[in-house]
């Protein structure tokens, strides 16, 4: 432990004539601490991908060091990360090129490759441990585990997994084993769903419930009418429709807190918006609760355990509000309503890019300490 090391120092003679200011102290403990930031790596530089970045290269405990993506070059990545229509400029370090194969944020260099097979990919040369599967692709146990042939020590899949065990920050993470080297952080919906109900079910319990996503158009959508063979209504026109659309986030709920198993299932709208979804989150309670006493238990644990993961507001808020919001679900208190003190609607936001995000580098830490 570097801290009783350190203070079991402090005791020896050579620290007794010296006036210790808190940059030492610092400085002391960082040296003495075992393996420094974490390194991470990301493969695929898309929305979730960049905005890993984003979140990594403002964090202390982490450290950027190298990005795979075989689809663009090393100037556009720059121009890609650099500029975002949602986001805007990134104005935190210096960007520039060194490179074909070296990314610069001020003086901190950033390894590129352009690998389209994932075992080929370096990590360990570059000195990845954890990397951030954020393809979309390679979403299943088998084909990330093909990091770990290029030397990473974990995978990180920015998506639901049909066969990864999923974690949720703040719902069940602690269930985490240091011997999983291949994890699903679930979607963006899951993370903004299963915190408020778990809050509702230990607080009066779920009978049943049906959720409704109002989402966001993402990556998958079109422009203009298009094919889209496994989903017909998916392939209209994004920024002109209302499209119903499934979703398996509520029931991916039942994996991560399995006593709601089989009790909650949901669909999507996607909506005209570039970023920020809401939850809406109907429910048949256990025990009788009135409206109040739910917004009180919801207040109670975003002020307690859930803090920084779940919020709660009773402001006259809209969705561009949560824009660059890092908390996984924000609960509405004026928008919900109760039918009775059994049945109820909860309605919860969340920026489904950057709050995704940063969940994925959350989880990275919390394994790191496993």
């Amino acid at each position: 432990d570097p801290f009783s090391t350190f203070f079991s120092l402090l005791n020896t003679p050579v620290f007794s004539p010296i006036s210790l200011t808190h940059s030492t102290i610092l400085t002391v403990i960082f040296s003495l601490s075992p393996g420094g930031k974490i390194k991470i790596g990301i493969n695929g530089f898309g929305r979730i991908g960049r905005l890993v970045a984003r979140v990594v290269l403002q964090r202390d405990d982490v450290e950027l060091v190298a990005v795979n993506d075989p689809f663009i070059t090393t100037e556009y990545m720059t121009y890609m990360f650099k500029y975002d229509s949602v986001h805007g400029q990134w104005k935190h370090h210096e960007l520039k090129v060194k490179d074909e194969k070296t990314l610069l944020f001020g003086e901190k260099p950033v390894t590129v490759f352009g690998i389209r097979n994932p075992e080929d990919i370096p990590w360990a040369e570059a000195g990845a441990d954890f990397v951030v599967e954020s393809t979309g692709v390679f979403t299943d146990k088998d084909k990330a585990a093909a990091h770990l042939k290029g030397g990473a020590k974990k995978v990180v899949i920015s998506a639901p997994s049909k066969d990864a065990p999923m974690f949720v920050v703040g719902v069940n993470e602690h269930e985490y084993k240091s011997d999983l080297d291949i994890v699903s952080n679930a979607s963006c919906t899951t993370n903004c769903l299963a915190p408020l109900a778990k809050v509702i079910n230990d607080r009066f319990g779920i009978v049943e419930g049906l959720m409704t996503t109002v989402h966001s158009i993402t990556a998958t959508q079109k422009t203009v009418d298009g094919p889209s063979m496994k989903d017909w209504r998916g392939g209209r026109a994004a920024s002109f429709n209302i499209i119903p659309s499934s979703t398996g986030a509520a029931k991916a709920v039942g994996k991560v807190l399995p006593q709601l198993n089989g009790k909650l299932t949901g669909m999507s709208f996607r909506v005209p918006t570039v970023d920020v979804s809401v939850v809406d989150l109907t429910v048949r309670l256990e025990k009788a609760a009135t409206y109040d006493e739910i917004k009180k238990a919801i207040k109670e644990e975003s002020e307690g355990k859930l803090k920084g993961i779940l919020g709660y507001t009773e402001d006259d808020v809209v969705s561009t509000d949560f824009v660059g919001d890092s908390r996984s679900s924000i609960f509405d208190a004026k928008a919900g309503i109760a039918l009775s003190d059994n049945f109820v609607k909860l309605v919860s936001w969340y920026d489904n890019e950057w709050g995704y995000s940063t969940r994925v580098v959350d989880l990275i830490v919390h394994m790191s300490k496993c």
